[in-house]
């Protein structure tokens, strides 16, 4: 189940033709078959994604690709989501990235906790593909309008 109301991706998803243009999303995920699959869905729906096994991986590449978007799970080998986040979060390099939880914790305290740590977001797992893509596209779509309220506000 998603967290919130979603808005279609389509209206934050840029234009085909200009790869880099797509937003990048980081899948942040220990189990193969989810990661993949997520990775795939993402890009058929025009983003470009990369993946990472664990909160080490995920740390590293979120420092090297930064991404427009992190999906988190929170539950990962080693170092898990919840201290990957509080890492990328005190980073200065990385503080800007937006992480939403990904867990398959689907109580109500745990979207708290999730963004107590420093997540911007939470969704429940299971959910369907086109569910988590209409999220993403809400929480860009979000990104972006506050990026340009912080630009407007610098002008005046």
């Amino acid at each position: 189940m998603v967290s919130s109301a979603s808005a279609p991706v389509t209206s934050s998803t840029p234009s085909m033709t200009d790869p880099a243009a797509k937003p990048l999303i980081l899948i942040v995920e220990d189990f193969d078959d989810a990661r993949e699959m997520y990775r795939e869905y993402l890009e058929f729906s025009g983003f470009r994604a990369e993946t990472a096994r664990d909160g080490r991986e995920g740390i590293e590449k979120a420092r090297t690709l930064q991404p427009d978007l992190i999906l988190m799970d929170l539950s990962l080998p080693g170092i898990d989501g919840w201290e990957a986040t509080r890492l990328l979060k005190a980073d200065p390099e990385t503080s800007h990235l937006l992480i939403v939880a990904l867990s398959a914790h689907a109580l109500a305290t745990e979207g708290d906790r999730a963004r107590a740590a420093g997540c911007d977001g939470f969704i429940a797992k299971p959910c369907l593909p086109s569910d988590l893509v209409d999220e993403i596209g809400h929480y860009l779509k979000a990104q972006a309008a506050n990026r340009e309220r912080r630009s407007r506000s610098r002008r005046h």
